[in-house]
């Protein structure tokens, strides 16, 4: 059965928007803000803050598929879980386009074949360059890795800060989320999920 991993909605590519159209609305932004535009300080920033964008949501023009095809079998049958901890997380929440700043842990067990430890990483930067929810974003991953390299089973936990509700709202600084999703072996065999959860206990203290 396939798995549902990605329900961001796509870009309409019937609705072409150009840089100096979205140039445009953030000085319309920074004119609602009570700021001038044509001001020497700000008259490059919407320029600046539309190529800020490009790399802050550079997740939708990328295929996390693509970055999991390379695999390698010559791995002498090892059947383990692998386990990668304290990959950064830098994204934004869909409801206020506010910072979210983690750490995910991920480990997967493999059938015959492993890949690259750092794709690993790229597929959780990949969906991290979203606007995201923190539960969406962790079952994307999760489900992505264990269709992908056909898995036994994948483990996936973030733990991060959200400044929708630091910065923001009810401003709780010391407020941490931490997500978990386990697929396979992982939700089947609880020995197989406290291990994981020993291997990152250490981190998710600090």
């Amino acid at each position: 059965m396939k798995l549902v991993k990605d329900t961001d909605n796509k870009l309409n590519e019937n609705k072409q928007v150009s840089d100096k159209d979205a140039e445009e609305a953030f000085k319309t932004i920074l004119t609602w803000m009570g700021e001038d535009p044509n001001r020497e300080g700000l008259l490059e920033t919407p320029k600046r803050v539309v190529k800020a964008f490009k790399e802050y949501f550079k997740g939708y023009k990328e295929d996390p598929d693509k970055i999991l095809d390379k695999t390698f079998g010559d791995v002498e049958g090892y059947d383990d879980m692998v386990v990668q901890k304290n990959i950064s997380v830098q994204s934004h929440c869909e409801h206020h386009m506010a910072p979210i700043i983690g750490k995910a842990h991920v480990a997967y067990i493999p059938k015959e074949r492993v890949v690259g430890l750092s794709k690993l990483a790229r597929v959780v930067e990949v969906f991290s360059k979203r606007l995201q929810t923190q539960e969406r974003l962790t079952m994307q991953i999760a489900n992505t890795l264990m269709e992908s390299l056909d898995a036994k089973g994948v483990a996936v936990t973030i733990d991060s800060t959200h400044q929708c509700m630091t910065m923001r709202g009810i401003k709780k600084e010391q407020a941490t989320t931490v997500t978990n999703y386990y697929l396979g072996q992982f939700k089947e065999d609880l020995s197989f999920q406290n291990r994981y959860l020993r291997f990152i206990s250490t981190t998710l203290k600090d």
